[in-house]
C-alpha cells in the first residue's frame, strides 16, 4: 500500500448515539404536547395536506457527499412555515416525521440512516415548536408572526445541520464531522430564502383562500426553474472540474507523479468511491496499478475492479460500464458484486492504436446514486488527456534517457558520468580516492573496416557487457567515446585503483564472438583518481584520457596520470602551428645514425632521423612532433623533408667514391597515400639515387593494424626497387610466418630486445629466434641498440649481419657525420668500391 494507511471507520451503529437522543427529544415534546392540546388529531385533513406538500418538498433535494456518506438536505422550510401557523404541534411533529420515512423507505436508504433522518426532523419540528411556545401567542400574519416563524424555522434548520455533522463526527471521526459542518453551512442561506417564501405563502393565503391556487402554480414553476438551475449548475460544475483536471494532467510531465495528480482528482470529479490508474509494462516502463480512495489521503497498490472487467476492456478495446443504469454489461454484474462493487466505469488508455492500460472508477457514492452514460462521457473525456499525458511523459522521459545514456550500449553517456562524478567528489570519504578508469578498445575500427559497422556495433556492445558485468555493483560503468568506456568508483588508495584497473583489462581481454569470428580485444587504461589528479569530472576525465593514450605503448597497458603526461599534450598541442612553419622554412634537421656490418665493421648505411630544435621549447621528442604531424596532416610533409634529404645525402656520397644506403622511417599512414609510390620514384630520378640504395623502415605494431590497406603500397614499392624492412620487430602481435607474406628484404630487432639480451634470457632467447628465422627466410637482420661490446659478440656469435647503436654512433648532423667519418673511420678497397670501415669501437 502507498500513501497512508486506512483510518479506521466505525460501525454504522454509532448513529444511534446521535439518533437516539433527537428521538428522545422529540418523543418528550410529543408527550407534552399532546398533554397540553388532546384533540390534535381532529386536524387531520390538514395534516394530510401538510404530509403531501412535505412530501413534493423532498423531492426537491440538495445531496451532500461527505466521505462515503451522502447527506440530503431538503427545502422542507417553505411548507414548515405553514405546518407550524396551522397546525398543532403533534400533528406538526407526527406529519414532519411521516414525510421523510415515506420518501425515504422507498429509496433504498439503510435502515440506520433512514431513522436518523426521521429523528432529525422531528427533533428540528420539536426545537421549532418550543420557540413558538416559548415566545407571545401568534394572532395574525402580520410582522410579530414572521418573526417568531422566521426564528422558529432558522433553529430548526441549525439543529438539522448540527445533527448531520454530529452524527458524521459519531460514526467516522471529528474531521469528518467538520467537513460535513462546512458543507452544510451555506444551505442555511438557502433556508432562510426558503422560510420568506413561506412567510409570502402565508400572507398570501391569509388574504384569501384562492391564493392556494395561484401558489401551487408558483410553487410548480419554482420546481422546474430550480431543478434546471441545478442541472445547469451541476453540467457548469463537471466541467469546471474537467477543466482543472486535464490543466493539472497536461501540466505534469513526470509520469510517476502523474497518478498524484490526477486519480483524487478523477475520483473528487466521478463521485466515486475508488479511481484507478493501470499502465500496462511497457520496455523500460513497469507496471503501474494506483488507486485513490476517499478515505485515504495516500495512494493504494491495488485496485477493486475486478480482472475479467479489465480483461474485458483490453480484449474489446472499447469502454465497459457496469450497474443498475447499464443494461448492456450484466454478464459482469455478477463479477462486481463477489468483489462488493456496485457499480464501474473502465476506460481504455490508448497511445495512437496500442492500449497502455485504463482508467477506472468504482462505486458511486451515496446509497441511491449510481454511474450513468453522461459520466462515461466525462470520464472518457479525461481518458482521452490522460492518453496524451502518459505519452508525453514517456517521451519527455525517453528524452531525458537519451540525453544522458549511449544508444547503442544504453550506458551512461559522457555528460552522466560527468554528473555522477559531480555529486561523488562532493561525498567522498576521507581515506578514500574517487577513481576515473578510461578503457580505450584496440582494435575496434578494425572490425568496422574488415566486417562492417555492424560487426563493430556488436563489439563494443559486447564490450559494454562484459565491463558490467565486471566493475562490481559500486560502480558507474559509461561510454564517452566511438570506442572509449569509462568505469567510476571509489576505491582504498592510488595502488589499490591501478591493480584494479590491472585486473578488470585481463578480464576484458578473454575471447569476444562478433558474427564467425572469435577476437581476442585488447584495452588500454588510463588511471585519474580524485583528489590527486584533480578535482572536477572533466579535469579527470582528461586527465584518465591522456593516461589511455599513454598506455597504449606500455606492455602492460595501464597508465596512471602523471604531470608529465599533460605537459607534453600541451606542448604537442603548442608545436602544432610551429612545426608548419618549420617544415616550410627548413628549420627541421635531419641526422644520420650510422649502421655497421658486423663481421667486418663495414659502414654501409645511415639511418635518416628528423630533428626539431623549438626557438621556445628547445629540442622537441621525435614522439612529440610525429604525432602532431600525424594528428595535423603534416606527416606527409615531414616524411618528404626527411627522404629528400636523405637522397640528396646519398646522391653526394655516390659522387664521392663513399656509397652509402639511406634507411628512412615511414609511417602506415603514409603507406595509405597511394601517391607515395609515385613520388618516392620522382625523388629517385631527381637525386640519380639506385632504388637498392634506400631502404623504408615500417614499424611491426602499427603494420599489422593495416596490414591489408597497406599491403598494395609495399607491393609498388618492391617492385620500384627499393629496399622494405619491418622496424621494432617482435613488440608487435604478429607471427614470424607473416614474414612470408610480406615483401620485405630486412628485419630490425627493436631495442628493448637487443638491450635485455646480455642479462635476460628471454630477451637472448628471442634475438636468437629471430635471426634464425629470418636468415631461414633469406632476410637480413639489423639489431638497434648496441650499446655493449657483449651484446655485439653476441649478435655477431648469433649471425646477425648489421648492428646500428651508441657503441657505434648516436643520430649525428651531417657535419658531425661527416667529421665522424674521418674520425672513426677509414677508407677500405673492395670488389665493390670504396667502402668506409671503423677502425676501432673503443
Amino acid at each position: 500500500m502507498a500513501g497512508r494507511s486506512r483510518p479506521s471507520r466505525r460501525s454504522a451503529q454509532y448513529a444511534w448515539l446521535v439518533t437516539t437522543p433527537l428521538a428522545l427529544c422529540s418523543f418528550l415534546c410529543i408527550t407534552v404536547f399532546w398533554y397540553q392540546q388532546p384533540h390534535w388529531y381532529e386536524s387531520w385533513r390538514g395534516g394530510l395536506i401538510a404530509l403531501i406538500g412535505l412530501m413534493i418538498a423532498y423531492v426537491g433535494v440538495i445531496n451532500v457527499v461527505v466521505r462515503r456518506q451522502t447527506f440530503t438536505l431538503v427545502a422542507t422550510e417553505l411548507p414548515l412555515v405553514l405546518v407550524l401557523y396551522y397546525l398543532p404541534p403533534v400533528m406538526a411533529i407526527l406529519v414532519a416525521t411521516l414525510a421523510p420515512l415515506i420518501t425515504q423507505g422507498r429509496s433504498g436508504y439503510e435502515l440506520t440512516k433512514i431513522w436518523f433522518n426521521v429523528a432529525k426532523s422531528a427533533a428540528s419540528v420539536s426545537a421549532a415548536l418550543i420557540v413558538i411556545a416559548a415566545l407571545p401567542h401568534m394572532k395574525n400574519a402580520g410582522p410579530g408572526t414572521w418573526g417568531i416563524l422566521f426564528l422558529a424555522v432558522s433553529l430548526g434548520a441549525l439543529v438539522h445541520v448540527f445533527a448531520l455533522s454530529g452524527v458524521m463526527a459519531a460514526v467516522q471521526s471529528r474531521r469528518a464531522g467538520l467537513e460535513a459542518l462546512r458543507a452544510s453551512l451555506p444551505t442555511l442561506l438557502t433556508s432562510g430564502v426558503n422560510i420568506v417564501l413561506g412567510l409570502v405563502f402565508l400572507v398570501a393565503l391569509e388574504a384569501t383562500r384562492w391564493s392556494a391556487v395561484l401558489l401551487v402554480v408558483l410553487v410548480g414553476a419554482l420546481m422546474l426553474v430550480l431543478r434546471s438551475f441545478a442541472e445547469f449548475f451541476r453540467q457548469h460544475r463537471t466541467l469546471s472540474e474537467v477543466y482543472e483536471l486535464t490543466k493539472a494532467v497536461r501540466d505534469e510531465r513526470n509520469e510517476a507523479s502523474l497518478p498524484d495528480v490526477l486519480l483524487g482528482r478523477v475520483r473528487a470529479l466521478m463521485r466515486s468511491e475508488y479511481a484507478t490508474l493501470w499502465l500496462a509494462p511497457q520496455g523500460r516502463h513497469p507496471e503501474v496499478l494506483l488507486t485513490a480512495r476517499v478515505e485515504n489521503r495516500g495512494l493504494l497498490d491495488l485496485s477493486p475492479t475486478p480482472v475479467p472487467l479489465r480483461d474485458q476492456v483490453l480484449s474489446a478495446g472499447r469502454t465497459v460500464a457496469v450497474g443498475p443504469q447499464f443494461d448492456d454489461a450484466r454478464d459482469l454484474r455478477e463479477a462486481l458484486r463477489g468483489s462488493k462493487i456496485k457499480d464501474a466505469i473502465v476506460v481504455p488508455l490508448r497511445s495512437g492504436q496500442t492500449q497502455i492500460g485504463t482508467l477506472e472508477v468504482c462505486n458511486r457514492l451515496g446509497d441511491a446514486r449510481t454511474f450513468r452514460d453522461g459520466d462515461v462521457q466525462v470520464l472518457e473525456t479525461v481518458a482521452a488527456h490522460v492518453s496524451v499525458a502518459v505519452e508525453n511523459a514517456r517521451l519527455v522521459d525517453r528524452l531525458r534517457y537519451d540525453a544522458y545514456h549511449d544508444r547503442l550500449t544504453a550506458l551512461p553517456n559522457r555528460r552522466r558520468i560527468v554528473d555522477a562524478l559531480a555529486e561523488s567528489v562532493k561525498v567522498r570519504a576521507e581515506e578514500e580516492v574517487v577513481a576515473v578508469l578510461l578503457f580505450d578498445v584496440d582494435g575496434q575500427r578494425d572490425v568496422n573496416e574488415s566486417m562492417g559497422h555492424a560487426a563493430g556495433d556488436k563489439l563494443l556492445a559486447e564490450v559494454a557487457g562484459r565491463l558490467r558485468s565486471i566493475a562490481g555493483p559500486g560502480a558507474l560503468v559509461g561510454r564517452i567515446g566511438g570506442d572509449e568506456f569509462v568505469v567510476t568508483l571509489r576505491a582504498e588508495s592510488t595502488d589499490a585503483t591501478v591493480r584494479l584497473a590491472t585486473e578488470m583489462r585481463e578480464q576484458l581481454r578473454g575471447p569476444m564472438t562478433v558474427g564467425s569470428l572469435t577476437l581476442d580485444v585488447g584495452t588500454a587504461v588510463g588511471v585519474a583518481v580524485y583528489p590527486d589528479h584533480g578535482d572536477d569530472p572533466e579535469t579527470l576525465l582528461q586527465r584518465a584520457e591522456l593516461a589511455g593514450n599513454s598506455a597504449k605503448v606500455l606492455p602492460y597497458g595501464v597508465q596512471l596520470f602523471h604531470p608529465a603526461l599533460e605537459s607534453r599534450a600541451v606542448r604537442r598541442l603548442g608545436i602544432a602551428a610551429d612545426l608548419r612553419q618549420a617544415l616550410d622554412s627548413g628549420l627541421v634537421d635531419v641526422y644520420f645514425q650510422p649502421k655497421v656490418t658486423l663481421a667486418d665493421r663495414h659502414l654501409v648505411g645511415v639511418e635518416c632521423l628528423a630533428r626539431w630544435q623549438h626557438p621556445a621549447h628547445g629540442e622537441v621528442a621525435p614522439e612529440d612532433f610525429v604525432a602532431v604531424a600525424e594528428h595535423t596532416g603534416q606527416l606527409s610533409r615531414l616524411t618528404e623533408v626527411v627522404l629528400t634529404e636523405g637522397l640528396r645525402r646519398c646522391s653526394e656520397w655516390a659522387q664521392a667514391d663513399r656509397p652509402l644506403s639511406i634507411a628512412v622511417n615511414l609511417s602506415v599512414r603514409t603507406l595509405l597515400d597511394s601517391r607515395f609510390p609515385d613520388q618516392v620514384e620522382a625523388l629517385l630520378e631527381q637525386y640519380e639515387v639506385a632504388p637498392a640504395q634506400v631502404t623504408f623502415e615500417i614499424s611491426e605494431p602499427g603494420m599489422l593494424g593495416d596490414i591489408e590497406r597497406v599491403l598494395p603500397t609495399l607491393y609498388r614499392l618492391r617492385d620500384l626497387g627499393v629496399r622494405l624492412s619491418v622496424d621494432d620487430f617482435g613488440t608487435g602481435a604478429s607471427s614470424l610466418s607473416y614474414l612470408r607474406q610480406w615483401p620485405v628484404q630486412e628485419v630490425k630487432i627493436d631495442d628493448s630486445f637487443v638491450q635485455g639480451m646480455a642479462t635476460d634470457s628471454g630477451d637472448l632467447a628471442i634475438v636468437r629466434a629471430v635471426i634464425s628465422l629470418s636468415r631461414e627466410f633469406g632476410l637480413t637482420v639489423v639489431a638497434e641498440g648496441v650499446e655493449s661490446e657483449l651484446t655485439l659478440d653476441l649478435l655477431e656469435e648469433m649471425g646477425c649481419e648489421i648492428g646500428q647503436g651508441y657503441l657505434f654512433s648516436r643520430p649525428l648532423p651531417y657535419e658531425r657525420l661527416e667529421a665522424w667519418f674521418s674520425a672513426r673511420t677509414e677508407p677500405t678497397t673492395t670488389p665493390a668500391g670504396e667502402v668506409r670501415r671503423l677502425r676501432a669501437v673503443i
